[in-house]
């Protein structure tokens, strides 16, 4: 199994904190998030259920854009999704909440990764919050195609791991 690259500059890059956010920012269980910061985006009323909650289909779309990202920038060209494991929504999020999806590379295949996507949220528009809270995390696996829509090979990517 591959090796997370040893590179200092990567783990700097992976911890750093969003621009006018604190590293010492937790959420309530003192947990902070894990891996890099791939997006953040803002929920707006188009993205409610019907009980004016953040839709959990929006939130998955936006795990798996974020995914999607970073796998192919190790990947370093075109990926499909294939599975996402178990996942369960701890904290509704609500028009006007920051989201910010945070990705971590767990394993690199042939062809395939794996990587953990965590959603953690806080409100920013009605009532400032400092505290961000996880909503929700999970696993998903993407795969290197190559033009022809088949899978390829991961090429060794050192700002995200070497083989062995």
């Amino acid at each position: 199994m591959p090796e997370r690259n040893p590179n200092p500059a990567a783990p700097a890059r992976a911890a750093a904190a969003p621009r006018g956010e604190s590293m010492s920012e937790l959420d309530r269980t003192g947990r902070q998030p894990k891996g890099h910061l791939v997006l953040r985006t803002l929920a707006m009323p188009r993205d409610t259920n019907p009980s004016g909650d953040i839709f959990g289909g929006w939130i998955l779309a936006q795990m798996d854009v974020a995914g999607g990202l970073m796998a192919s920038e190790i990947s370093k060209g075109r990926t499909v999704t294939v599975s996402v494991e178990k996942m369960s929504f701890d904290k509704p999020v609500r028009v006007g909440d920051t989201i910010c999806v945070h990705a971590e590379l767990l394993r690199v295949g042939s062809s395939s990764m794996d990587i953990k996507l965590e959603v953690w949220a806080r409100q920013l528009v009605d009532a400032y919050e400092a505290e961000r809270q996880l909503v929700t995390e999970g696993v998903f696996r993407y795969v290197a195609v190559d033009e022809n829509r088949r899978p390829r090979r991961v090429p060794d990517n050192p700002l995200f791991f070497t083989r062995d």
